[in-house]
C-alpha cells in the first residue's frame, strides 16, 4: 500500500487476513510512505518479489503514468488504484468502481435507470463507472458547476448519460433509486431531513466516523445503507485476486476488517 499518509490504513490488515486464510505463506502486505514525486523511483527499484501495489491518495493519477499498460477502464476513469507485475511490466487497474458495483449487488442494486451522486471528485469518477455496470443514467449534484463538467468526459468515454445539478437541489437526489455519497465529513449532512420515503439505496462513501448523519437518515427511514468499509473490502477483494490469481476469502477478509473498527 503506498500513498500519503498511509499509517490509518486498514488495507494491510485485510490482506494480511486474506493470505493466511488462502494458504499463500511467504505472501506480505506492508503499508509504505509515498508522495507523487517519489512515486516512479519506489516502482522503478522494486524487485522481482514484488506482486503488486495497492496506491491511495495522492497516487491514483500518478499510476497511471508510471504503468506500462493501463487497463481501459482505469484509463476511462482516469485514475488507477492498482498495479499488478505483469510479464511485460506494470499493469494498472481500478478496483474502486468493481468494487462499489460488487457492494452495490450485495445490497440488492443488479440493475438501476437512475443513480444520484454527490460530488465530483475522484471517487465519484469510480461511481460514473460503476452507473456503466449498472446500465445507469447519473444526476451528479456539486458545489461548483464546473466541477460537474470536469466529469463528462468520464460519462462520454463510459457512455453514461450525466446530468447536473446545483447543489442547493441536492435533497432530490434522496428520491432515486440509487443514491451515492463522495463528498468529504459533513459535506451532506444537512440531507438528513431529505425525503427518503422512496426508499433509495444509500452508498456513503464515508466510513469514519460511521454512521454519517446521511446514512443515519436514511437508515431510519428504512433504505439499504452501504459504507466506505463495504467499498474497502470489495475493492480490496479484486486487488487480492490481481495479486495472487487465487480466489479471495472474502469472509476472513471482512472479519479482520470488522476487527479494525
Amino acid at each position: 500500500m503506498l500513498g500519503k499518509p498511509v499509517g490509518h490504513s486498514r488495507s494491510p490488515a485485510i490482506h494480511r487476513a486474506g493470505y493466511v486464510a488462502a494458504g499463500l505463506g511467504g505472501w506480505t502486505y506492508d503499508a509504505i510512505e509515498c508522495d507523487e514525486s517519489a512515486l516512479a523511483d519506489l516502482v522503478g527499484g522494486l524487485g522481482p518479489e514484488w506482486a503488486g501495489l495497492s496506491l491511495t491518495m495522492p497516487l491514483k493519477e500518478a499510476a497511471l503514468r508510471v504503468a506500462n499498460l493501463v487497463d481501459p477502464f482505469a484509463a476511462a476513469i482516469g485514475a488507477a488504484n492498482t498495479l499488478v507485475r505483469r510479464p511485460y511490466g506494470w499493469h494498472a487497474y481500478n478496483t474502486d468502481a468493481p468494487g462499489m458495483v460488487r457492494a452495490l449487488l450485495e445490497a440488492g442494486v443488479s440493475r438501476t435507470p437512475a443513480l444520484a451522486l454527490l460530488g465530483a471528485g475522484g471517487t465519484a469518477r469510480a461511481a460514473i463507472a460503476a452507473a456503466a455496470s449498472l446500465a445507469a443514467d447519473v444526476t451528479v449534484y456539486t458545489r461548483r458547476p464546473e466541477a460537474a463538467e470536469e466529469l463528462r468526459p468520464v460519462a462520454e468515454a463510459l457512455d453514461v448519460e450525466l446530468t447536473a445539478r446545483p447543489w442547493a437541489a441536492a435533497a432530490e437526489a434522496a428520491a432515486a433509486p440509487v443514491l451515492i455519497s463522495t463528498v468529504p465529513k459533513g459535506a451532506a449532512d444537512h440531507l438528513a431531513v431529505a425525503d427518503f420515503s422512496a426508499r433509495p439505496v444509500v452508498f456513503d462513501a464515508i466510513y469514519d466516523p460511521w454512521p454519517t448523519p446521511l446514512a443515519a437518515a436514511a437508515q431510519r427511514a428504512g433504505c439499504p445503507i452501504v459504507s466506505g468499509l463495504d467499498l474497502l473490502l470489495w475493492q480490496a477483494v479484486d486487488q487480492f485476486e490481481l495479486f495472487t490469481s487465487a480466489k479471495a476469502p472474502v469472509a476472513a477478509m471482512r472479519a479482520a476488517l470488522s476487527a479494525t473498527r
